[in-house]
């Protein structure tokens, strides 16, 4: 058996399942990861880092798929796992964010595009030596794809609802 406890939380305005901002580099949203208290040691040297990758819970994900449709010019269905739906077999995702300031267990970010109360299962520095490989080859998505998730998530009206403490 695989468990998985979460390091912290994410705190957003962002509180509508399945609506913009689907990826977090086309993000503008910023917003807090709180890191519980036992971690916090883990956070130690991370300002040093201009960027995060947050690995996080799809909580209310409503279904397990194996196909889905992209969310935002879904025409066609493509395998669950060459798309970043939320509805997977194991609801885990990853975003790219901006780290803007540590203030004890809080990382304040940008580019967030977690829901409000997301579990944050991991947080890992992004290194562009690691973790850009430029040549690499995008599969079914193509330019004007990118485009509309770019568009929908910079113009999306933002989710209501205010950030909260979670204890």
């Amino acid at each position: 058996m695989i468990e998985f406890r979460p390091v912290g939380v994410a705190h957003s305005r962002l509180s509508t399942a399945g609506a913009p901002p689907f990826q977090s580099v086309f993000s503008q949203e910023e917003g807090e990861i709180e890191v519980f208290p036992e971690f916090r040691e883990g956070l130690k040297s991370i300002e040093g880092f201009s960027h995060l990758i947050i690995v996080s819970c799809f909580d209310r994900a409503t279904q397990k798929a194996l196909t889905e449709k992209p969310l935002t010019d879904g025409v066609a269905s493509h395998g669950i796992f060459a798309c970043r739906h939320f509805n997977r077999p194991n609801p885990i995702g990853i975003s790219y964010m901006t780290l803007i300031k540590v203030n004890g267990c809080r990382l304040f970010v940008k580019g967030m595009d977690l829901l409000d109360g997301t579990p944050v299962l991991d947080i890992k520095p992004y290194v562009p030596a690691f973790d850009s490989i430029p040549d690499a080859a995008s599969g079914w998505v193509s330019e004007e794809h990118i485009g509309r998730i770019r568009e929908t998530s910079i113009c999306a009206p933002q989710a209501t609802g205010k950030s909260r403490s979670h204890k």
